[in-house]
């Protein structure tokens, strides 16, 4: 199989892998870049930086990598927006992360619409997705050139053309969910009728070529980044599920070739569409994970994430956290929530007040576990997870503990570039079926449950209330 350069570019930084057909990693390099967090939900990426990190991290790695690259694939934010001239390819605004909040003010007085909108997108009317921010953008910023997704910007850079993927496009919000095409009426309700859009490619095709980093090659198997992760963690048949715990926590199930709608208050979208047909996935998000780590660090809580399994315990003696630093999605859908701890004493430790926010981030992954369970029909039997806080044994075994389910570790901390490179392995030999475009792995840890289900149900009803009691819902 074909050796591929692996474009992932994430909130918090480029990474660029370069993998063989085995998924043996023959290069990687990483580029941090830092969104800016601002008072009134503003999160906001420099255009200029992000691509300068895209174009750096990618070109280090074909160089260590010192081989010969058969193809180059991406891999993206999925929400995150800007506006940019389609004739110079020049960024005409900020990025607006997918954080970004700020397109409220766009969804308020759409709410009339919001069940039209949920059975023709199989999303829900949040700012989190892309259209309100597109739209905002407009009202608020320029209404010149064209206005897409990162991931179109990005492969503008590189190939000419203005394209982006079937699972990106569904994030959209003026995507129809049963054909992935865009919805004229959707595009109305949000004024963004007569908009120059990307094509929607499937994630098994070719789009272009690029001779960014060396030699002329292809351009295909583009991938929003959470169904990237899916991809790679082999979760191919219904019911199968995983979660990256990343700037986020994305909780995705595959749904199979049938786009059920959620009735749990939860997203549906494309999983991706190869070979001529789309499966589909259900997905739970939860705003901050890593960025709430960062936000310990940040106010002088915690030195760094390896501190986590230092002092943290299975016990914050009494403290609770919410930890909505960025809002909350799935249930209750509050882009305005914000962070709250409870049951704070004088007794109250530094090391509770850490693990407080880890069970509080894991609170909410489970209540997304049971909501997915909900629109499957039956309960989740384990749980595949991937991404940096995976490292954090103490926080792996609370996940298991609350959601009462074992998690399988991902052996990489690539699982969304390797998601990638079988999409794009797949674009390259269209005769390789989805399964042999994906390399099998075997998890590096397994946790189960040490908490009786009794404890995890006693500690999940008051962790709720504390939700209630702050009137978030």
């Amino acid at each position: 199989m074909s050796t591929v350069l692996c474009i992932d570019q994430g909130t918090s930084g480029t990474k660029a892998v370069v993998v063989d057909g085995e998924d043996n990693i023959l290069a990687i390099t990483e580029i941090a870049i830092r969104p800016d967090y601002r008072a009134g939900g503003i999160v906001e990426q420099d255009p200029a930086e992000l691509m300068a990190s895209v174009l750096d991290a990618a070109g280090r790695a074909v160089a260590q990598a010192a081989v010969p690259i058969d193809g180059v694939t991406l891999t993206n934010q999925g929400e995150t927006v800007l506006a940019w001239d389609p004739d110079t390819g020049q960024p005409l605004s900020p990025m607006l992360v997918w954080q970004d909040s700020r397109a409220q003010s766009v969804c308020d007085p759409l709410g009339a619409h919001a069940g039209m909108v949920a059975e023709r997108s199989g999303l829900v009317l949040d700012p989190y997705f892309t259209a309100p921010k597109l739209a905002w953008l407009r009202r608020h910023l320029t209404q010149a050139g064209v206005v897409t997704t990162s991931d179109a910007w990005i492969l503008h850079q590189l190939t000419g053309e203005i394209v982006t993927d079937v699972s990106t496009a569904s994030r959209s919000l003026v995507t129809d969910l049963d054909t992935v095409s865009y919805d004229d009426e959707l595009l109305s309700l949000f004024q963004l009728e007569g908009e120059r859009l990307p094509r929607i490619a499937a994630n098994d095709e070719v789009i272009g070529e690029t001779s960014a980093f060396g030699s002329t090659v292809p351009v295909g198997g583009l991938v929003v980044d959470q169904q990237a992760a899916l991809l790679a963690e082999n979760c191919l048949a219904a019911g199968e599920a995983k979660c990256t715990f990343g700037t986020g926590a994305f909780l995705l199930a595959n749904l199979g070739e049938t786009p059920t709608r959620s009735s749990a208050g939860l997203t549906v979208s494309a999983a991706w569409r190869v070979d001529g047909r789309t499966s589909y996935c259900s997905d739970g998000q939860v705003y901050t994970a890593a960025s709430a780590i960062r936000w310990l660090q940040d106010v002088g809580l915690l030195a760094g994430p390896s501190e986590l399994d230092l002092i943290c315990t299975d016990d914050a003696h009494g403290a609770t956290c919410v930890p909505a630093m960025a809002g909350l999605a799935a249930p209750w859908w509050r882009s305005d929530a914000q962070a709250v701890f409870h049951g704070i004493g004088l007794a109250t430790t530094r090391a509770d007040l850490v693990t407080a926010v880890l069970q509080g981030l894991a609170a909410q992954v489970a209540e997304l576990g049971d909501l997915v369970a909900r629109d499957l029909g039956g309960p989740l039997t384990r749980l595949r997870v991937d991404g940096g806080l995976t490292r954090s044994a103490v926080f792996m075994q609370t996940v298991a503990d609350l959601m009462q389910l074992d998690i399988d570790v991902y052996p990489s901390a690539h699982a969304t570039p390797l998601g990638a490179a079988a999409l794009a392995r797949k674009s390259l030999d269209p005769s390789l079926s989805l399964q042999e475009a994906i390399v099998a792995w075997q998890p590096a840890r397994t946790f189960s449950p040490a908490w009786s289900r009794d404890r995890a149900e006693s500690f999940r009803a008051r962790w709720r209330r504390v939700v209630e009691m702050t009137q978030i819902q």
